[in-house]
């Protein structure tokens, strides 16, 4: 049965668990990590090990490569890493390892484990890359915590709102849709603004599949689509002979959206005379087609968007201040995709839509990119990459980027041999430490400390 050493303190303590055959090993370790306020446990051999991370809590584990009954092969330690990664994937593994076994430490770094400390050990250096493990164990948590609860989040919204099948994995479009749909059941009107592409009208198609009106119809109209004296007749309708080439009455969209949703988009380029009567309509739901007296009656929720400036607009005397404020009521603001590099990649890996992989120099080039463009900009590279594509992986050539994203995708900042042997020296021959400096990840290190044929500092 393991052997609980330290006292408990009220906050809870880091644990490590140590796994050796020899009960000295296990002594001197224990004393070592209780001196730095750490709760060791010990166990004698690998089953015992194993029983003990069912039970306890543990933040690291050091265990021995070879035990009473494999003294030379390090096969059971093998075995144990292998058992503990298969049940305890994220919990950090530092081998102890005597120099006939140092071959098989590497490959088991490279496999995963966190580190590995040559017998005989120098506390200090074991002790620092416990306290490192430790902090990055508490990091993983804290990050798994968070992206649990950011699941969480998007499972909430996706189980009470209706979202059209919005592809996001980011907290900034978590927010905008929790707001778009907290605000969907009112009647207000809402102002969607964001850059060209980003994406606006399908907020406002679900903020309306999201309302009261949602059985109703949903019409758009891009205003800035349309010439100026053509946009009062696509909005409000026209008597036959109103205008040249109206050969017959028409009506306009918001009668078309009677009981529904009437989404404005590109509201900046409404010109003057369509900004007023559009201003009486939302205050009266009152109307005339161009060339009629007679006043109509609809009832219509309008939602509008812009990638303008419509307060300077306002300062400058083309937009109307008080359609201003009617309009934006509520504002739900779409950053821009820049802002937002979360959903790049399960947008792209949508678009795709299994018709090609995404290799890895072209996922770093995805994120590499500002997308000035947005996700429409995405969605035609992603397009034309998995068209080219035909049965290999889509590449940073085959998106067609410019050449800024392209080079960042391959200067990963591939460190020199000078830079490894100064990182080495530097974190005191601690491989954790030093791939953090590096920027890279410990298996990362190795890889490149075995191409330079480096080696620890002993």
């Amino acid at each position: 049965m393991g052997r609980i050493h330290g006292g408990m303190c009220r906050r809870k303590m880091r644990t490590v668990l140590i796994i050796d055959d020899n009960p000295a090993v296990g002594e001197a370790l224990s004393l070592a990590l209780s001196l730095h306020e750490i709760r060791p446990l010990v166990a004698l051999t690998p089953g015992e090990g194993l029983a003990l991370l069912e039970r306890e809590s543990v933040d690291v584990v050091i265990q021995d490569m070879n035990f009473t009954a494999d003294t030379t092969s390090g096969e059971e330690g093998v075995a144990l890493f292998r058992a503990i990664r298969q049940r305890h994937a994220d919990l950090p593994v530092i081998l102890l390892t005597a120099w006939t076994h140092l071959e098989t430490a590497v490959e088991l770094v490279k496999a995963g484990a966190a580190d590995y400390v040559a017998k005989p050990w120098d506390d200090s250096k074991l002790l620092t890359t416990v306290e490192n493990l430790l902090e990055l164990s508490e990091s993983t948590r804290e990050v798994a915590r968070a992206r649990n609860e950011r699941r969480r989040r998007r499972e909430k919204l996706r189980e009470s709102y209706e979202l059209d099948g919005l592809v996001f994995a980011s907290d900034a479009m978590a927010r905008v849709l929790e707001l778009a749909c907290q605000v969907a059941r009112s009647d207000v009107p809402v102002l969607v603004t964001g850059p060209n592409g980003a994406g606006k009208e399908r907020i406002a198609n679900i903020v309306h599949m999201n309302s009261a009106v949602r059985r109703g119809p949903f019409v758009a109209v891009n205003c800035g689509a349309l010439p100026g004296e053509l946009i009062e007749a696509e909005l409000f309708g026209a008597e036959a002979g109103a205008y040249t080439g109206a050969n017959k009455a028409r009506e306009g969209r918001f009668e078309l959206a009677d009981g529904g949703t009437l989404f404005l988009d590109e509201i900046g380029n409404l010109p003057l005379p369509g900004q007023v009567k559009l201003l009486r309509v939302l205050e009266t739901g009152q109307f005339e087609r161009l060339g009629s007296g007679r006043t109509r009656q609809v009832k219509v929720r309008v939602l509008s968007a812009t990638n303008a400036d419509l307060k300077a607009m306002v300062r400058a005397g083309s937009f109307r201040e008080d359609l201003y404020y009617r309009l934006n009521v509520i504002e739900v603001n779409l950053p821009p995709l820049s802002e937002r590099p979360d959903d790049i990649l399960p947008l792209a890996e949508h678009f795709l839509g299994g018709r090609a992989e995404l290799g890895d120099a072209a996922r770093e080039a995805l994120l590499a990119y500002p997308w000035p463009g947005n996700v429409r900009e995405l969605k035609n590279a992603i397009e034309r990459a998995a068209l080219l594509a035909g049965s290999g992986p889509v590449t940073p050539e085959l998106l067609n980027l410019p050449q800024v994203a392209v080079p960042a995708a391959r200067n990963l900042d591939e460190p020199s041999r000078e830079a490894v042997e100064a990182a080495l020296h530097k974190a005191d021959g601690v491989v954790s430490r030093a791939a953090q400096a590096l920027g890279l990840s410990r298996q990362a290190l190795y890889r490149r400390m075995e191409r330079y044929g480096l080696a620890t500092p002993g």
